[in-house]
C-alpha cells in the first residue's frame, strides 16, 4: 500500500535531529514536490494527532521562524521544545538558523 503525502512528511520529520531544524519547503522539495511547503504545513498541524511521535517543533519556515507555532497549544510550546534541544530562539526566530539547518536532500 502506498504512503499517504502526510505519512511520507512524518517520515522525513522523524529524522531531523535533535538540535536540528529543517523547513517545511526543503521537506517538499525532498518529496520531490516543491510547490508543495503549505501541505508539508497541513502535515504538521495534523501530526498532533498522529498515532506516533512527530517532531514537528523541528519544522520551520525558510528563514527560521518559528511560523506554526500556533499549533503548539501553547504559544511558548514550540520555543520551550526546540530551547531544551540546545537551540536559541529570539523573536520567534532560530539563532544560527543556517547552522542548525538540516536539508533531508543532502542528509538522507
Amino acid at each position: 500500500m502506498e504512503k499517504s503525502f502526510f505519512e511520507a512528511v512524518w517520515d522525513v520529520v522523524e529524522k531531523i535531529p535533535t538540535g536540528r531544524v529543517c523547513s517545511y519547503g526543503a521537506i517538499a522539495h525532498y518529496l520531490s514536490t516543491p510547490k508543495a511547503a503549505r501541505m508539508v504545513g497541513w502535515a504538521m498541524n495534523a501530526s498532533h494527532s498522529a498515532k506516533r511521535a512527530i517532531p514537528a517543533h523541528r519544522v520551520v519556515n525558510r528563514l527560521g521562524i518559528l511560523s506554526g507555532k500556533q499549533h503548539f497549544g501553547q504559544l511558548d510550546l514550540m520555543e520551550k521544545l526546540l530551547t531544551n534541544e540546545g537551540l536559541i530562539i529570539e523573536n520567534d526566530k532560530i539563532v544560527n538558523f543556517e547552522e542548525k539547518f538540516w536539508n533531508p536532500s543532502i542528509e538522507l
